[in-house]
């Protein structure tokens, strides 16, 4: 299987740059995965796909302002920092630009010395490991002096930080959005429960490694990102008595998707843990759990496409994405949904 069977072509002016002012207006593809057939309609428009005893599955990170601008202490070079995964006490993994003024020892002010890093080594892919000195709580300085880790396809400043959370965006540790769930807001959840459809939770706090592009020319030699996921055992009961009743688990995004199948056991347990998965779903993957997914569009061969083509067929997936070019729909992190079912 070829990296480049995954290639659509999209013009750029669909990517979407800026999120609506009401979430729930964007557009709705349904794809019929069995048929290929698709159906065109607006997201508030989800509720009439999702049937009383389904369980619907979102995930409750929250994205931090993990983007940080400062200088390097004795030359005053301009340095930006992404943090990506917290190491220990005041340690993070980070991505630094210019990484090569960023050797071990070098020492960065944030926000005039309210925050400072020093750099403590250097791991996979260049990398580095950053020790922070502070006063007060790093959670609050982050809030105060951090933007946004909005991916490197949009150019525009967010305005409202809060659009790139989802409204139900409970526990910090992610570098980028679970985008599928950009799209609900508190009414609509409302209205979906008040329908019959239960509601559970996980979280999986998503690295960066979700933008990162496929690189080999074959698709099984691509070595996935880990990110770290956490299941509580009333949301797994939740979700497995769901599928003894014989309803449907419906994953809101590829986030919550990735964490039903790492924590799903052989027989189609979900079990309640936590951990790091590195699980990579490409066609020919046998889905333990979910029957169903609302996602966003994503990027031309890209790890996500592999995943929904996995879920639907290449080929319906690919004559979709087709169609949702035809149609003019938003693409990526802040554009329109589709729901496979």
């Amino acid at each position: 299987m070829k990296t480049s069977d995954f290639y659509y072509d999209l013009p750029e002016e669909l990517i979407a740059q800026d999120p609506l002012a009401d979430r729930s207006s964007s557009r709705l593809m349904h794809l019929d995965k069995k048929t290929g057939e698709i159906t065109h309609t607006d997201f508030k428009h989800v509720i009439d796909y999702l049937n009383p005893g389904d369980c619907l599955v979102i995930n409750d990170t929250k994205v931090i302002p993990a983007r940080l601008y400062g200088s390097k202490i004795g030359t005053d070079a301009a340095m930006e920092i992404l943090l990506l995964k917290r190491k220990g006490d005041n340690v993070w993994e980070t991505l630094v630009k210019p990484g090569k003024k960023a050797k071990v020892g070098t020492r960065i002010s944030f926000g005039d010395g309210l925050l400072i890093g020093e750099v403590i080594d250097i791991v996979e892919e260049g990398n580095r490991l950053i020790r922070f000195e502070y006063e007060g709580i790093f959670e609050e300085i982050l809030d105060k002096l951090g933007e946004m880790p909005l991916p490197p396809y949009i150019t525009h400043k967010l305005q409202d930080k809060n659009r790139y959370q989802t409204v139900y965006a409970k526990h910090e540790g992610s570098a980028a959005a679970p985008t599928a769930g950009l799209h609900f807001t508190k009414e609509l959840l409302q209205q979906i429960e008040e329908k019959g459809v239960k509601i559970a939770h996980v979280t999986l706090h998503v690295g960066l490694g979700t933008f990162r592009p496929v690189k080999v020319d074959d698709v099984e030699n691509h070595h996935m990102h880990s990110e770290f996921y956490v299941v509580e055992e009333d949301q797994a009961k939740l979700i497995n008595d769901t599928k003894k009743a014989g309803n449907r688990v419906i994953s809101v995004g590829t986030t919550s998707c990735r964490t039903l199948e790492s924590a799903t056991d052989e027989n189609g347990i979900l079990q309640a843990k936590s951990g790091w998965t590195e699980i990579f779903i490409y066609p020919g993957y046998q889905f333990k759990m979910i029957d169903a997914l609302i996602t966003n569009f994503h990027l031309p061969e890209s790890t996500l496409l592999m995943l929904v083509s996995a879920l639907a067929g290449k080929e319906h997936i690919l004559a979709a994405y087709k169609e949702a070019v035809k149609e003019r729909y938003r693409f990526f992190s802040f554009g329109d949904a589709m729901i496979i079912e």
